[in-house]
């Protein structure tokens, strides 16, 4: 009964509580990201698979510039990373527009985190089961190693999550989010091939 309404009632209404309670701080932090990125923007969108791997658009805080080399090449990834986009990642900050994309149903707080479509192909069939779910801003892999465990014990863990879905379990994964945020724990500022982050 919980995964199949409660998770979803408590998630819309949360998130749309929180929205409104964070909403002058997200100002706040789109302004100065818009001026820090040199006109890159201060949102960053992706395609990630859902639900049943349905595609939707997800939403970060833009943490990079977009600067180029002379020969119209990104320049590499520690250069473009602002000051402040180097903040956001390691407090986490850039992933609250994912607020959004909770509200409207395409994300839930807790759930398997969203990878990039392309790699779906490599997945094992066991591990495709990990849409079975929504995808989360946070999870049951992201609390027990992040960046620090391999992507076969992360996707063990969330076709675990999967499997054994509940208000106790989403409700451990939030206090240890919390925790990991406050301590700065497993948390690196480089992006990952799965990712895809900007």
């Amino acid at each position: 009964m919980y995964r199949h309404f409660f998770k979803r009632f408590f998630d819309f209404w949360i998130s749309l509580i929180v929205l409104i309670c964070l909403s002058p701080f997200l100002i706040i932090v789109t302004i100065w990201l818009h001026f820090a990125n040199k006109g890159a923007g201060a949102f960053f969108t992706q395609d990630r698979p859902g639900r049943d791997e349905k595609i939707f658009k997800v939403i970060k805080f833009k943490s990079m510039t977009d600067e180029m080399d002379a020969n119209g090449d990104l320049l590499p990834e520690a250069q473009r990373l602002t000051p402040i986009g180097a903040f956001i990642r390691k407090f986490s900050i850039d992933e609250l527009p994912q607020l959004i994309n909770v509200l409207k149903g395409d994300m839930a707080f807790i759930g398997p985190r969203p990878l990039l479509p392309k790699y779906l192909p490599l997945y094992s069939e066991e591990q495709h089961r990990r849409h079975e779910v929504r995808p989360g801003i946070s999870g049951w892999a992201q609390v027990h190693g992040r960046n620090n465990i391999t992507w076969t014990e992360k996707f063990n863990l969330d076709v675990w999550y999967v499997d054994h879905c509940s208000l106790w379990i989403d409700i451990k994964v939030i206090l240890l989010t919390i925790k990991n945020v406050l301590t700065s724990k497993n948390i690196v500022l480089t992006t990952g091939p799965f990712t895809g982050d900007n």
